[in-house]
């Protein structure tokens, strides 16, 4: 997770709503992002869409059955049906997000019964420093 923060803070450094993500495999770091809305002009740039992509290149398959993803944010529904449909096999999370996550809030993506795969998942990572990072930066732009 202490990768995914330091996206996360790259992220916030760029103007970007600071959450950071990782890819693991097998120990190994396979692929990182930042989220890149902004810089992409892209609303699907979150980071855990830019690693997915980034790990599926570098593996060379759509799918990560034998990978686990770290981010500081609860993923949205896009990012937790990106997750199914590569089968991510761990999710770890920091912190929770009540208004836009879908995993333990909202549409609680994978207890859907149209969901085909489900992750296992580990909320509350580093939660406080995960919540810290976005309030931080949403206080200082309002």
């Amino acid at each position: 997770m202490s990768i995914a923060i330091e996206e996360a803070r790259a992220a916030g450094a760029r103007g970007e709503v600071p959450v950071g993500c990782v890819i693991v495999r097998a120990g190994s770091v396979v692929a990182l992002s930042g989220n890149r809305t902004i810089a992409d002009r892209d609303p699907t740039a979150h980071a855990e869409l830019i690693a997915i992509r980034a790990a599926a290149a570098a593996l060379g398959s759509e799918r990560l059955s034998d990978c686990d993803l770290y981010v500081t944010l609860e993923p949205c529904a896009m990012c937790a049906a990106a997750m199914s449909f590569t089968r991510i096999r761990r999710l770890y999370f920091g912190a929770a997000d009540t208004k836009g996550g879908a995993v333990e809030h909202g549409v609680r993506f994978f207890a859907a019964p149209t969901c085909h795969h489900r992750p296992e998942v580990y909320s509350g990572i580093n939660e406080s420093e995960c919540a810290e990072l976005l309030k931080s930066f949403f206080q200082a732009r309002r």
